[in-house]
């Protein structure tokens, strides 16, 4: 035995017992005559003291030890109230060393969030004893296992589904592996279980969840990891979009409230259309804790004498800038100007005169007009944003984004969650001008059938739905498209034959034809989650052993080089 306690056990009640710990030395203090050394496990850290000095030989920072002694009170003036353990201390007769550990650490275990990256991520086993992080992890566990006993109460079944599997355009790049007993040929790992889960809502299964590792090919971001992701994936036989989104408000709500002292948005949450959202707040993803909305000041300015207004989408944002200097207006344009606009015009409300750049083209009557449309009160300001249709939303949403910021008015202590609905079902490609699918091509149309074959592929929208909180995308999900007949011509529109279709998506062709139910469905992503309960400013702090932005594993030194005769009976050729 190596321990009959953790170190974060110990308390008052255990004075007198004679206890044993194990864990690394967390510090050590040599006061003269006596030495108090800390000791630290996965639980926390209690001081021990150590009277006899020869039991310290070969022991420093990061040893790992077993010492056995009796339980004592700390004197009072020596309390620590940081500390669970504080007010106790084990009185060492007997320590062994477990595991030794080199003088020199590669950096303070207390302070590794300040030490750069790579180095953090190279010793990440180090790292990782950072009680900041340590806790993270456990946090991410303990939410795991929360949201898991939340979809069973629900009568959900976790089935898992292959890692191994077939290519298929869904979004991102895949994670390709050769076959070696099918020579010329690939499986791909799962952007996400989407075929499967709908093949198992065929398969009569009512009810699936897992906790599902996701793999995409993808650049890193703060909130993605350029690899692989895991997220609550569920779906749902004979439900419709509503039952979809009232199991993610109980779960998500439940799961917030459980492991946060913010505000959580009470279900249901608010649903706003990504027409709405893109309007209002510039973007799919709006972070509803700042309270600025944009206006649509297009209209308005097709009466006024302002040329570079003139037959262009124009955007408004009402602010509060009272009290605010010179410097800020020119840090608000220098702002603009850095994301690609040309300017950024205001007008401010003082009294009942209005002063800024685009005042002198407003008439007595337009003025008034302006007021009364945007509720620009006296000591506000309103800002405008214009540009061509394709980006005159997204500028405006990164003014709202910047203005709340500076404003501090963005409110911290708070969960705002939202969904957004009705997405678009096609777009045109940036690139080559062709219709594509926005979001999961395997959603059912508004409309259906009809839809497709009447309106716009522009026009028509999807049972397509996202869960936002704080301006960051949480879950995506859809109605699924359980039709044969929808699904061709869903398909033929975005530019797929039905040989294509057949071939590409086989299962799901040939399993729909099979009788299959209305079936839905969303992943929370699980990362994201637990990078916003801890507010943690990257998910990689959140990840047990993460790849770094450039896709790297710095640890195990992922991906790297194997030898001719891995590539052989893989049947690879390396090109020069």
């Amino acid at each position: 035995m190596y321990r009959t306690h953790y170190c974060n056990d110990i308390r008052e009640s255990h004075i007198g017992q004679t206890v044993q710990l194990a864990g690394w030395v967390d510090t050590i203090r040599d006061h003269g005559g006596v030495i108090f050394v800390d000791i630290r496990d996965y639980t926390g850290i209690t001081q021990t003291v150590v009277h006899d000095e020869s039991l310290l030989a070969n022991v420093n920072k990061e040893t790992v030890i077993s010492v056995t002694g009796v339980v004592s009170k700390r004197d009072e003036d020596t309390v620590n109230e940081k500390l669970d353990t504080g007010r106790v201390e084990l009185v060492v007769d007997q320590l062994e060393v477990l595991g030794t550990c080199l003088n020199m650490l590669p950096f303070d275990i207390h302070n590794s969030k300040q030490t750069r990256e790579d180095i953090r991520l190279k010793y990440r086993y180090l790292d990782l004893r950072n009680p900041e992080i340590r806790d993270n992890i456990v946090l991410r566990s303990r939410v795991i296992s929360h949201m898991r006993k939340k979809m069973e109460e629900k009568g959900f079944l976790e089935i898992q589904t292959p890692i191994l599997t077939a290519s298929s355009p869904e979004g991102a790049r895949d994670f390709l592996v050769p076959s070696r007993k099918h020579k010329g040929k690939f499986y791909a790992l799962p952007q996400a279980p989407q075929q499967f889960k709908q093949l198992l809502m065929v398969s009569s299964f009512d009810k699936y969840f897992q906790i599902a590792p996701c793999f995409r090919d993808e650049d890193a971001r703060q909130d993605r990891s350029p690899g692989e992701f895991y997220q609550l994936d569920y779906e749902m036989a004979f439900a419709t979009q509503d039952d979809v989104m009232k199991v993610c408000e109980e779960v998500i709500s439940d799961t917030f409230h459980s492991f946060s002292d913010k505000k959580v948005t009470e279900a249901p949450f608010p649903r706003i259309t990504y027409a709405d959202a893109m309007m209002k707040y510039g973007s799919d993803k709006p972070d509803l804790r700042n309270p600025l909305v944009i206006c649509d000041l297009t209209e308005f300015f097709r009466h006024v004498d302002f040329p570079l207004f003139k037959n262009k989408p124009v955007r408004g944002i009402v602010a509060d800038c009272a009290g605010q200097s010179r410097s800020f207006f020119e840090h608000s344009l220098q702002f603009a100007m850095s994301i690609g606009m040309k300017g950024l015009g205001y007008i401010t409300r003082n009294q009942d005169a209005l002063k800024g750049p685009i005042e002198k083209f407003l008439s007595p009557e337009q003025k008034k007009e302006i007021v009364e449309l945007t509720g620009l009160d006296d000591g506000k300001t309103l800002f405008f944003i214009c540009d061509n249709k394709t980006v005159v939303d997204r500028y405006a949403g990164q003014i709202r984004n910047w203005l709340g910021e500076n404003l501090n008015i963005v409110d911290r202590d708070a969960f705002a969650f939202c969904f957004v609905v009705d997405f678009p079902m096609y777009e045109h490609d940036e690139s080559t001008g062709k219709i594509i699918f926005t979001h999961n091509p395997f959603s059912m149309p508004q409309g259906g059938l009809e839809a497709l074959e009447t309106k716009d592929p522009i026009d028509v929208l999807a049972y397509q739905y996202d869960l936002v909180c704080n301006g960051i995308e949480l879950a995506s999900g859809a109605v699924r498209n359980h039709s044969i007949e929808i699904m061709k011509k869903a398909f033929a529109i975005a530019g797929y034959s039905e040989d294509e279709l057949k071939k590409r998506f086989s299962a799901l062709y040939n399993a729909f034809q099979y009788g299959a139910p209305p079936h839905a469905g969303m992943a929370p992503g699980i990362d994201r989650i637990i990078m916003l309960l801890t507010d943690e400013d990257t998910i990689r702090d959140v990840i047990a052993f993460p790849l770094n932005g450039n896709a790297q594993d710095l640890l195990l030194g992922a991906p790297s080089e194997v030898t001719e005769q891995q590539l052989l009976e893989a049947n690879i050729a390396l090109r020069e």
